[in-house]
């Protein structure tokens, strides 16, 4: 089984180069299709995306992941990162910003909880025939990030199916602000390695992750170095002890 993990900034990583500062609030242009060829080239069985549009002015008020999962003939699943009751959900174009799963199976259950601190609250957990995935993306400031991961914790120990924790972990000091998470949980991570994946085309922060429960097996971790995003994508190829992935 294939799993691609990729912050897509919205599609917009192309208007950075020329606005570094303002490149996130422009359009996507062509952008979402290079994106989608990537993907498709990668065929994942399963994709988490973080920073998707859900419809804003950035590609013609379309949601970006029904596009993909149009082309690819995939299932999806999509969640504003912003709680139902924060103010961001008011503001335009933040009121457009979440993130994603795509999967070829079919979805047997979804569910999306919200961390009680922090701007960005969502992990979305998406349940297939085998494995459960939890897609995250945590908060900037260390404090507001480190009272997530604790309650990201009291998640995913629940879980009593093999299972993934993957996303935008926002770790600027790196992995050791989760080995309390890991050591508690069980959880490992996939990169033994530890390469950076932030930016794309200087690696130097180790901001994305995927860690995986001890059933699952990992056989092949890539980092690809496309320039599509901002962040590089991560990708796993696994098996499931006990199971046909």
């Amino acid at each position: 089984m294939r799993f691609l993990l990729y912050n897509i900034c919205y599609g917009t990583h192309g208007n950075q180069k020329k606005w570094p500062l303002l490149g996130m609030l422009g359009g996507t242009k062509n952008h979402l299709g290079a994106i989608t060829d990537f993907i498709a080239e990668v065929n994942p069985d399963v994709a988490g995306l973080v920073e998707v549009d859900n419809g804003s002015y950035r590609h013609g008020r379309k949601c970006q992941v029904e596009l993909i999962a149009e082309k690819l003939g995939h299932f999806h699943s999509y969640r504003s990162k912003y709680a139902e009751n924060s103010h961001w959900q008011q503001i335009p174009i933040y009121n457009k910003q979440g993130n994603a799963f795509l999967a070829k199976d079919t979805i047997r259950n979804e569910k999306f909880h919200y961390f009680k601190k922090g701007m960005k609250k969502l992990v979305i957990e998406l349940e297939l025939a085998n494995v459960t995935f939890f897609l995250v993306h945590l908060a900037l400031s260390f404090k507001t990030r480190q009272m997530q991961i604790l309650h990201l914790y009291d998640m995913v120990k629940n879980c009593d199916r093999p299972h993934i924790v993957a996303g935008d972990f926002n770790l600027f000091t790196g992995e050791d602000e989760i080995k309390l998470l890991m050591s508690a949980s069980g959880l490992k991570n996939a990169d033994l390695e530890l390469r950076p994946s932030y930016p794309c085309r200087n690696p130097k922060r180790h901001l994305d992750f995927i860690l995986h429960s001890p059933e699952i097996k990992v056989t092949n971790f890539e980092m690809p170095r496309v320039e599509l995003s901002d962040h590089l994508p991560l990708v796993i190829d696994f098996d499931i002890d006990g199971a046909s992935a």
